[in-house]
C-alpha cells in the first residue's frame, strides 16, 4: 500500500508538470446583461472586447509640461508595441482630453488589449511596468491599474501553508506526546495535499481553476487531512493501550473511527461540489480543488495511514514527551466529562444562553452586502492601489471602474439617438463623465464609457448600474431601434451578486437534503439530522456575520490587515457554505458517532451523552486547534482580500463549532430529547438502508449495569432529563 501511494504521488507530480493546464478566472454569466455586451463586442468590435489597464501618473510641473509630455508619449509608444496591445487613448488627444484633471497634475491613458485580463501573458505586464518604473523619476510618478494589471500582480506568497503546518505540529504534540504519534497525520496530509493539488491543475485542462485556488484547496485539504488522521491514530493508541495487538488496533480504529472518517469526508466532497449547481465557470475549479483534496486525504486516511501504523506497530509512543504525556492521561477526560455533567444539569439556561450567543455574532449578516472589492482596498505596496488612489485624487474614485455602455444599432438613423443618449448620460446623477460614442468599423456597434462618481465597490455604483437599465437608458433610446447593454467590470460583479441571490437557497436546500439523508441512515434518527443541519447553520450565519463586522464594517480591521471597509466579495458566502457545512458535520458525526456506539450499549441517553463529549473533548479540541491554526496562518500570511474572507471565516465558523456547538447546544439540546433522539419510525427503517459508523451490539440488561457500575461509582443524581431515571454521577472514563 505505500508503494502504491509513492507511485501515485510521483505519477501525480510528474503529469502535473508534464500536462498540467494554465490558470484561468472565467465570468462567464449567461443571461446577464453585462454578458450579452461582452458577448456584442467580441462578435462586432473584437479590438474593444479585451480588457484594459490604466496608466496613470502624476507630474508635479503638469502633465502638459513639454519635458513630462516627452518621456510619456515615448512610454506610449512602447506599451503600444507590447504583444495583445490594440491602441492607448492618450490624455494628449482629442479622444483622451477630458483625462487629464482639473489642477494639470494627474492624467491617466487606457491600454486597450484584444483579450481578457487573465489572458495577457504575465512577461507583457511585468514589461510594462519595467518600462514605467524607466520612465518616472523626480517630479513623475507614474502608476498602473485595471484588470489586467491586477490579475498579473497576484503572486500567492509563499510560507501561509508552513506556518499552518509548523502550528498543526505544535499542536499535535501537545495532543500525542509523542514525535512519531505527531509525524503520522502530518504525513498523510501532505500526500493527500500534492496529489489533490496536482489533480487540480490537471483539471485546468478542461475546467476555469482561479489562480487562488491552490491556496483555498491547501487550507481545506491540510486541516481536513491533519483531522481525519488524528482521530484514527488517537483511536489506534487507544486501542493499543486497552491491550490489543497492532493489527486488532488497526482493524478496531478503521471499523469506527475509520468510518466516521468516510461518511464525514462524503459529507465535505458533496458540499463542495454542490458549487456545481451554482452554474458559475468561476468556481468550477475552486469546487473540483477542494473536493479532489478532501477525497484524496480521506483515502490517505483509511489506507495509507493503516499501512504505516502497520510499521510503526506499538511503537506509537516512542520518542514521547513524558510531562505532556502525564497530562494527556490525567487532565483531559476528567474536564470534559466535568463538563458535560455541568451542562447537562442546566440544559435549557445552556441551550437558551448558547443560542442567543450565536445569534448575536450573526446578526450582522442582516447588512450583509454583496459585490466585488476593488483596488482600494489592497495595499499600498502594490501599484494597483497607487494607481486607484491617484485616480481618486485626480478625478474621483469613480474612474477606477468605469461601465462600458454598449450599444447595438440597426441602421444609419439610429445615430442621433445614440447622441442623445450620450448627452443623457451626461448629466445623469451620479456620472462624473460620459464620452462620446466610439463606433466600429461597420457603423452598427458602438460603445460609450461612463465613469461613476462613486467608486466601484460603492453601493451607490451598484445603484446607478440599476438606474441606467431600467430608467435612463429606456428613455433616451424610446422610440429607436437601439439595443443599449451595461457592461464593464462593475456591473460584471453587480449582475453576479445578483445571480448569486438568485440561486444560493438551491444550493443550501441541496446540500442540507443529501447531508440530511446520509445522516438519518448513518444514525438511524430524525431528530438527530434535523438538529445537525440547523447547529451548523447558526454556526455558519455567525461566521457570516464576523465577516460583516470586520469587512464591510472595518471593526478590528487594522488588526488582520484589512484595507478599507467594503462589501463581500459575492461568491465567497456561497463557497463558505459548501466548505463550512461539510466541516461542521465533521465534528458532528465524530462525536455523535461515540455518543451513538455508547448508546447502544447502555441505552442511557444521559450518560451517552456524557461519555461521548469526554471521550471525544480532547481529540476534538486538538482537531479545531489545526484548522484554526491553518486558516489564520492564510488570513495572516496572504494580502488577496479574498482569501483573508474565506480564511477568517473558516476558522470562526470551527471556533464556534467547536465551542459552543459542541461544547454547549449539542449535550443541552441531546439531554433535553432524551431517548426522543434515537427515534426512528419502523416504516423509514424498513426503506433507509442502514450505514451505521459504529458496529456495536447492545449488552445484555445485567452486562449493560455492570458496565455502568464500572463507570458511574457515588450516589444517584439524577438530571432530570432525557431518559426518565436518574444517571449516576460519573467519577472516571478511560480514553
Amino acid at each position: 500500500m505505500l508503494v502504491i501511494w509513492l507511485v501515485a504521488l510521483v505519477g501525480t507530480v510528474t503529469l502535473m508538470n508534464v500536462a498540467g493546464g494554465d490558470y484561468e478566472s472565467n465570468f462567464s454569466l449567461p443571461g446577464a446583461e453585462s454578458q450579452k455586451a461582452f458577448d456584442l463586442l467580441r462578435d462586432r468590435f473584437p479590438s474593444r472586447s479585451g480588457d484594459t489597464a490604466d496608466v496613470v501618473f502624476k507630474a508635479d510641473a503638469g502633465v502638459t509640461d513639454p519635458g513630462i509630455r516627452a518621456k510619456i508619449e515615448n512610454l506610449f509608444r512602447k506599451v503600444d508595441a507590447l504583444p495583445h496591445t490594440r491602441g492607448i487613448i492618450s490624455p494628449y488627444t482629442r479622444e483622451g482630453a477630458r483625462q487629464v484633471s482639473r489642477d494639470g497634475k494627474v492624467a491617466f491613458a487606457t491600454v486597450q488589449f484584444d483579450v481578457q485580463a487573465p489572458e495577457v501573458p504575465k512577461p507583457v505586464v511585468e514589461r510594462m511596468e519595467d518600462l514605467g518604473k524607466a520612465t518616472d523619476g523626480p517630479g513623475l510618478q507614474i502608476e498602473f491599474g485595471g484588470q489586467v494589471i491586477e490579475q498579473a500582480q497576484f503572486q500567492p506568497p509563499g510560507g501561509a501553508e508552513a506556518v499552518g503546518l509548523i502550528a498543526a505540529i505544535f499542536i499535535l504534540l501537545l495532543t500525542f506526546g509523542s514525535l512519531l504519534a505527531m509525524g503520522l497525520p502530518i504525513i498523510t496530509a501532505l500526500f493527500g495535499i500534492a496529489i489533490g493539488l496536482s489533480l487540480l491543475l490537471l483539471s485546468a485542462n478542461f475546467i476555469s481553476v482561479p489562480n487562488f485556488s491552490p491556496q483555498v484547496a491547501s487550507m481545506i485539504g491540510i486541516g481536513v487531512g491533519i483531522d481525519y488522521a488524528l482521530f484514527i491514530v488517537t483511536r489506534y493508541r487507544q486501542h493499543l493501550h486497552e491491550g490489543m495487538s497492532p493489527e486488532e488496533s488497526v482493524v478496531r480504529s478503521l471499523t469506527t473511527a475509520g468510518r466516521a472518517v468516510i461518511f464525514a469526508g462524503i459529507i465535505v466532497v458533496i458540499s463542495l461540489l454542490g458549487i456545481l449547481l451554482m452554474g458559475f465557470s468561476f468556481v468550477q475549479g475552486i469546487a473540483v480543488g477542494g473536493a479532489s483534496a478532501v477525497f484524496v486525504t480521506m483515502l490517505a486516511s483509511i489506507t495509507l495511514l493503516p499501512a504505516i501504523l502497520g510499521f510503526v506497530g506499538k511503537n506509537i509512543d516512542r520518542l514521547h514527551i513524558p510531562k505532556l504525556r502525564r497530562m494527556d492521561r490525567e487532565g483531559h477526560v476528567g474536564f470534559w466529562l466535568r463538563w458535560s455533567r455541568f451542562i447537562q444539569r442546566r440544559p435549557w439556561v445552556a441551550a437558551l444562553g448558547g443560542l442567543v450567543l450565536l445569534l448575536l455574532l450573526a446578526a450582522p449578516l442582516l447588512s450583509m452586502r454583496l459585490g466585488a472589492a476593488d483596488a482600494g482596498n489592497e495595499p499600498e505596496s502594490l501599484t494597483t492601489r497607487r494607481a486607484y488612489d491617484l485616480l481618486s485624487e485626480g478625478f474621483g474614485p469613480g474612474f477606477n471602474g468605469p461601465l462600458l455602455v454598449v450599444a447595438e444599432m440597426a441602421g444609419p438613423g439610429d445615430t442621433a439617438a445614440l447622441q442623445r443618449l450620450a448627452g443623457t448620460l451626461q448629466h445623469t446623477r451620479g456620472v462624473a463623465l460620459a464620452t462620446p460614442p466610439i463606433p466600429n468599423p461597420q457603423g452598427n456597434t458602438a460603445i460609450i464609457t461612463v465613469y461613476p462618481t462613486t467608486s466601484p465597490q460603492d453601493k451607490s455604483t451598484d445603484d446607478l448600474v440599476h438606474r441606467l437599465r431600467q430608467q435612463v437608458i429606456p428613455q433616451a433610446v424610446a422610440g429607436s431601434d437601439v439595443k443599449v447593454y451595461v457592461g464593464g467590470i462593475t456591473a460584471v460583479f453587480t449582475d453576479f451578486a445578483a445571480k448569486i441571490g438568485q440561486r444560493l437557497p438551491v444550493l443550501i436546500g441541496v446540500v442540507i437534503l443529501l447531508s440530511f439523508l446520509l445522516l438519518m441512515a448513518v444514525f438511524r434518527s430524525i431528530l438527530v439530522p434535523v438538529k445537525a443541519a440547523v447547529m451548523n447553520l447558526l454556526s455558519i450565519g455567525a461566521a457570516y456575520g464576523v465577516m460583516v463586522a470586520i469587512f464591510q464594517w472595518g471593526w478590528l480591521a487594522g488588526v488582520f490587515g484589512v484595507g478599507r471597509p467594503g462589501p463581500i466579495e459575492a461568491w465567497i458566502p456561497m463557497m463558505m457554505f459548501t466548505i463550512l457545512f461539510g466541516l461542521s458535520m465533521d465534528y458532528e458525526i465524530f462525536l455523535l458517532s461515540r455518543i451513538r456506539e455508547d448508546y447502544l450499549r447502555t441505552r442511557n441517553n444521559a450518560t451517552s451523552v456524557a461519555n461521548g463529549v469526554a471521550l471525544t473533548g480532547r481529540v476534538i479540541t486538538a482537531a479545531a486547534a489545526i484548522m484554526i491554526a491553518v486558516f489564520m496562518s492564510f488570513v495572516l500570511g496572504f494580502d488577496l482580500r479574498q482569501i483573508k474572507e474565506i480564511g477568517l471565516g473558516l476558522a470562526v465558523a470551527v471556533l464556534v463549532d467547536a465551542t459552543l456547538v459542541r461544547m454547549v447546544l449539542v449535550p443541552a439540546t441531546m439531554e433535553l430529547l432524551g431517548n426522543a433522539n434515537w427515534w426512528f419510525p419502523r416504516p423509514l427503517d424498513r426503506l433507509v438502508p442502514r450505514l451505521a459508523v459504529e458496529r456495536v451490539e447492545a449488552l445484555p440488561a445485567e452486562e449493560a449495569r455492570e458496565l455502568e457500575a464500572a463507570r458511574f461509582e457515588g450516589s444517584a443524581e439524577g438530571t432530570g432529563h432525557g431518559d426518565g431515571e436518574g444517571t449516576r454521577r460519573p467519577e472516571k472514563v478511560t480514553d
